[in-house]
């Protein structure tokens, strides 16, 4: 059959508005993550729990040749939904911005097509006010801090597989070490970091972490950032608290979830016995038990740390992914969701 050139040429392109259109879905695939009073939800306004797994910094795992498809192949395998991905902020000065940014996009895309959501993580610990900090990997300026989000933002703008921005991991004093940080102080620096990352046109969560190692929310209470579509993060390692855990945990961040969504970024454990095993993790699968149960009746999100076998407490023991005692605990855990 003979076809005329000007339907050649419609046919043509009909096909490349087709391919373009499909290209275009396959670049962001997933519905749009934003807050709703105290859930988390998908476009249309559908609640949905993040459950999910902290990588390594992928910088590390680039380092150890497993930055890479597969290793988010057995993250989804294990029942996550989402990915954190902790950016150290000496790993992204050692890369350059442009050779760091190269790492997440790939992240992102073997995230986006397995359907699994992604946290970026300024991986600090100390203190952003005084710029004293836990240990030199965590060094940062605010000025470097705010540069960071805003390269973020702008990047990742309208890319709906990045749910979350966590802004700064894990803000503390150590007990007048790094020097003082009043709420209030800290409250400032999280609204000005929040107005550049919306400025810069991202849609992305915020997420805003407490004192003492990210553990602490009870200032939100009375004094919450003053900013809409946020939500609040906690790190409740089992030796924060002593048994019985859930009435401080409720007392501590739980009763922030009853208005503001909040989701715990770092939980997990290691036996006294195991490798890695240090303080404030060492405890056993009853902490996994509570931290769960409790997690699902208040409607709480988290993410286990950590899905690597030097950084404890370890998820695998090796890189056949061999699941380690909390290894097994939380793969069982995760994957009992997905045959409710």
């Amino acid at each position: 059959m003979k076809i005329s050139t000007t339907l050649q040429v419609t046919l043509f392109c009909l096909l490349l508005l087709s391919a373009t259109i499909t290209l275009a879905q396959t670049a962001s695939t997933l519905p749009l993550i934003s807050v709703q009073g105290n859930k988390f939800v998908t476009a249309g306004g559908k609640p949905i729990v993040f459950r999910g797994l902290d990588t390594s910094d992928p910088d590390k795992l680039q380092r150890d040749s497993h930055w890479n498809k597969e290793y988010f192949e057995v993250m989804k395998s294990w029942g996550a939904n989402v990915v954190r991905f902790p950016v150290h902020p000496n790993a992204w000065r050692k890369q350059g911005s442009e050779n760091y940014i190269k790492l997440l996009d790939q992240g992102v895309q073997w995230a986006t097509e397995l359907g699994l959501y992604v946290i970026i993580d300024w991986h600090s610990i100390g203190n952003l006010r005084s710029e004293l900090y836990q240990n030199p990997m965590y060094e940062t300026t605010k000025k470097e801090t705010l540069e960071f989000w805003r390269t973020m933002a702008k990047h990742y703008k309208g890319n709906t597989t990045v749910a979350m921005f966590e802004l700064f991991n894990e803000p503390t004093v150590m007990g007048g070490q790094a020097g003082t940080c009043t709420w209030p102080q800290w409250k400032e620096i999280m609204e000005e970091i929040i107005v550049v990352i919306r400025a810069n046109g991202s849609q992305a969560v915020p997420l805003v972490a407490g004192f003492n190692w990210a553990y602490d929310l009870t200032p939100v209470n009375q004094d919450p950032i003053n900013a809409q579509g946020i939500a609040y993060v906690s790190h409740p390692y089992p030796m924060k608290r002593e048994k019985p855990w859930e009435p401080q945990w409720a007392l501590d961040w739980g009763n922030v979830a009853k208005k503001y969504p909040v989701i715990l970024t770092e939980i997990g454990f290691c036996g006294p016995d195991d490798k890695g095993a240090h303080v404030p993790v060492i405890s056993d699968e009853s902490y996994g038990d509570a931290i769960t149960k409790y997690a699902d009746a208040n409607g709480i999100s988290y993410t286990i740390w950590v899905f690597d076998p030097q950084w404890a407490p370890m998820l695998i023991s090796d890189w056949k992914f061999t699941p380690t005692r909390q290894g097994r605990y939380f793969k069982a855990a995760l994957q009992k969701y997905g045959k409710k």
